[in-house]
């Protein structure tokens, strides 16, 4: 089995930073492609940020030069750091991870972690 657990969000002003983290533990031969995505009250989850096994990246253009997406392999462990943050940034951030336990691939979800931005 594996669980993710996010932490890291929370109520800022604009223009503040946090760091969301993503934690998978259980059974995990490896973790192949990271994503993290958001969804505003009223609108569609949305893609924002992915880094593949080999640490490339990529954003959405709303985020790019403001959020940064790592992974640390050895702590089975993602981030997202979000600098410069604006009020349209306010969502719940949900990590999604591509798993092997050694024998399959499944995707699993974070519980999501609320990011309130305040004007």
């Amino acid at each position: 089995q594996v669980q993710l657990m996010e932490s890291g969000g929370g109520l800022v002003q604009a223009g503040g930073s946090l760091r969301l983290s993503c934690a998978a533990s259980g059974t995990i031969s490896s973790i192949n492609a990271v994503d993290w995505y958001r969804q505003a009250p009223g609108k569609q989850r949305e893609l924002v940020a992915s880094i593949t096994s080999g640490g490339s990246t990529n954003y959405v253009d709303s985020v790019k030069g403001r959020f940064t997406i790592s992974r640390d392999n050895a702590k089975n462990t993602v981030y997202l750091q979000m600098n410069s943050l604006k009020p349209e940034d306010t969502a719940r951030y949900y990590c999604n991870l591509r798993i092997s336990n050694g024998l399959t691939w499944d995707l699993f979800w974070g519980q999501g972690t609320q990011v309130t931005v305040s004007s």
